[in-house]
């Protein structure tokens, strides 16, 4: 059936491309059809030339009506044996999906529909293949996913999304530019992937005859910036973790990552309170939102919430005699299984992230943890166990994470160190030992806060999983 309604199509290509071509190099278009539906009265009567894709088709003896889209919106073209020069080509070769640029007046139809009674037409982009009539009844989410420009020009409210993230995107380096950030662009490919706990992908580059690994964060280079003497730098892009899928996860993703001199992580919980309320409020004019059931008000001030305290609360051990030992037989009565050569910081997070971390559910930082979860912060003076990080949570999960920067070289290989003690115990996504970020610390790194956000945020700001807010998200194979 698909096959024969494609051949037909292909002859009216045929037919249409014996009169003229059906892809030309040049289009004429007056006005998008949104701004001539928006203001419709300025217009009416008035000669125009219009664009768009036929959405549909309705023959009436001597008059066709179509309906034609182009993103910005919609209008009906009304065309007529006597008035359409080029009817009798219409009638037999124009389809449903068919890009078209269409001449005429506009006006409006005994029913009041906004039109345009077509003087003359032709194909812009002959439509080879029929858009799926049973698309609007089509929920499973990977047919959608899988023909996501399907996907997006038949449904308004995933159109709507992509634009919404644009938005969130301008806003974000809006405000980071206005507090006078500097916005740099750092490599994709990277000798030693840091920066976070994550498994990289890798990638052979022949011109060097070397592997490199996809970068899984942004912050080792950025860092070096401010030993370089740049005071604000800040990166949004790209970058790549070889993890699981679920509805906060995806292998690539957007992130912004900044680094400001001479603050520290109290300056900086102020610094992105203020951006988290710009961005909101940029995308649904106000600061009120609903996700997973919940709805919360950002503009209250935010609270301050205790690592220990709500780990001891939740899990039921105090961090600070816990260890490691008791970490591991907790994880394993919660029915977690960690990993081979899993630490102790890992543990902790595992744990936290089943207890403690859904109840916290209104805007709050979530502020000094073990050491041992943050092998790249500044630990507290009043309490060298912990590490001076917050993490912004909302709707029982994380929305971004910052810290004051490690700075001591000294401290910093000790931690690195400890990290390959766990790989080499089977810990994949433990950090490596990075010898050129080590050796620019040693040339002197200022006291330095540092923030990363990625686009889970906005996922979780539409109540939808991460790779719904993806245009074209990675899929498994049929």
């Amino acid at each position: 059936m698909l096959e024969d309604l494609i051949k037909e199509k292909r002859q009216k290509l045929e037919k249409y491309e014996s009169v003229e071509s059906a892809y030309p190099a040049k289009v004429k278009r007056d006005f998008p059809l949104g701004e001539i539906t928006g203001n419709f009265g300025k217009f009416e009567g008035k000669k125009v030339s219009l664009t768009g894709r036929i959405m549909a088709r309705r023959d009436q003896g001597k008059i066709i009506f179509m309906p034609i889209d182009d993103g910005s919106g919609r209008i009906q073209l009304v065309l007529g044996g006597e008035k359409t020069e080029n009817f009798d080509l219409v009638k037999e070769t124009f389809d449903v999906g068919d890009f078209v640029e269409a001449e005429g007046r506009l006006m409006k139809t005994q029913r009041g529909e906004k039109s345009l009674e077509v003087e003359w037409v032709r194909i812009i982009a002959k439509n080879l293949r029929p858009l799926p009539a049973e698309w609007f009844g089509i929920e499973d989410v990977e047919t959608r996913l899988r023909e996501r420009y399907l996907d997006i020009l038949f449904r308004p409210e995933v159109r709507e999304i992509f634009v919404k993230k644009d938005r969130f995107w301008n806003a974000v380096r809006t405000f980071m530019r206005k507090a006078e950030f500097l916005e740099v662009e750092t490599p994709v490919l990277e000798n030693v992937p840091g920066g976070a706990d994550a498994e990289p992908f890798t990638t052979h580059m022949k011109a060097l005859n070397r592997d490199f690994y996809l970068r899984i964060s942004l912050e080792l280079p950025l860092k070096k910036l401010l030993v370089g003497g740049y005071d604000k730098v800040f990166e949004i892009g790209r970058i790549f973790r070889n993890e699981g899928i679920d509805r906060e996860h995806l292998q690539d993703y957007t992130q912004m990552e900044c680094y400001w001199a001479y603050a520290d992580y109290n300056d900086m919980m102020e610094f992105t309170e203020g951006l988290y309320k710009h961005v909101i409020k940029e995308i649904f004019g106000g600061l009120k939102t609903e996700s997973f059931g919940e709805k919360i008000d950002w503009a209250k001030s935010w609270k301050r919430v205790d690592y220990y305290e709500i780990f001891k609360k939740e899990a039921g051990l105090d961090l600070k005699k816990a260890t490691h030992g008791d970490l591991l037989e907790k994880a394993r009565k919660l029915g977690l299984e960690p990993e081979k050569g899993a630490g102790k910081g890992r543990l902790i997070d595992l744990i936290f992230k089943h207890t403690a971390r859904k109840k916290i559910v209104e805007p709050s930082f979530l502020v000094d943890p073990p050491v041992e979860v943050e092998p790249l912060a500044k630990r507290l003076s009043r309490d060298p166990g912990r590490v001076a990080r917050f993490q912004i949570m909302a709707f029982g999960t994380e929305l971004g994470k910052g810290f004051s920067e490690l700075n001591d070289p000294t401290d910093q290989r000790k931690r690195f160190e400890e990290q390959m003690k766990l790989r080499a115990e089977g810990d994949k996504e433990a950090q490596r030992l990075d010898e050129d970020y080590l050796r620019a610390m040693e040339y002197g790194m200022p006291p330095a806060a540092g923030f990363g956000m990625s686009e889970r945020f906005f996922a979780v700001l539409m109540d939808k999983p991460v790779r719904e807010t993806v245009i074209f998200p990675l899929m498994r194979e049929k």
